[in-house]
């Protein structure tokens, strides 16, 4: 009886896996982040960040990754000093946000190469943060070569500026809407009554 139920159960069980490895993929969304507001009693600067979700062919392991590069001590000194930098994981509220701008499917290796070189960032080497010239932008600009795509010219203050900037040099991966899905008008009464 066992048996039995083992061979029928054993094809679907290996058509579930290869279709679930089918299906797994890592998306990375480009997102720009409106500045110039107060929330919760906090001012918000313009900035740029990625998010990664989805899946991981090789391992099944879900991904869902948000990152940013900004000034550790933010102040006015930026305005004339360099500083160190820290790369910080949004919340998902901030995410929500934001507006994206770039969205790409990547490969399992690609994916690391990101997060590997987003790391890098936050090591002695990578760390220094210039409000001018080594930004939240720089930091998305690097992010963005090493998923692969072209960017646009850097340095700049102007996330949403740069990110659609570089969405028109990768029209394959700039945002696109979903289209809303298209109803039946309910029938009713016509106008004049009829």
């Amino acid at each position: 009886m066992i048996g039995t139920m083992w061979r029928a159960g054993l094809p679907g069980l290996l058509l579930a896996l290869i279709a679930g490895s089918a299906w797994a993929e890592v998306t990375l969304t480009f997102y720009a982040h409106p500045g110039a507001r107060v929330r919760d009693g906090n001012l918000l600067f313009p900035h740029a960040f990625v998010q990664a979700t989805g899946t991981l062919d090789e391992t099944g392991e879900t991904v869902d990754w948000a990152a940013g590069f900004t000034a550790r001590n933010p102040g006015p000194q930026l305005l004339f000093t360099r500083g160190e930098g820290v790369v910080e994981l949004p919340n998902p509220r901030y995410v929500g946000e934001g507006k994206p701008y770039l969205r790409l499917t990547v490969s399992d290796a690609d994916y690391r190469a990101v997060r590997a070189r987003a790391d890098w960032w936050n090591t002695p080497e990578g760390w220094v943060y210039d409000l001018r010239r080594r930004n939240c932008i720089t930091f998305i600009a690097d992010l963005a070569r090493v998923a692969g795509l072209r960017t646009a010219e850097e340095p700049s203050l102007k996330p949403g500026t740069f990110l659609e900037a570089t969405a028109a040099l990768n029209p394959a991966a700039a945002w696109r809407e979903q289209p809303a899905v298209a109803t039946e008008p309910e029938a009713g009464p016509t106008p004049g009554g009829r």
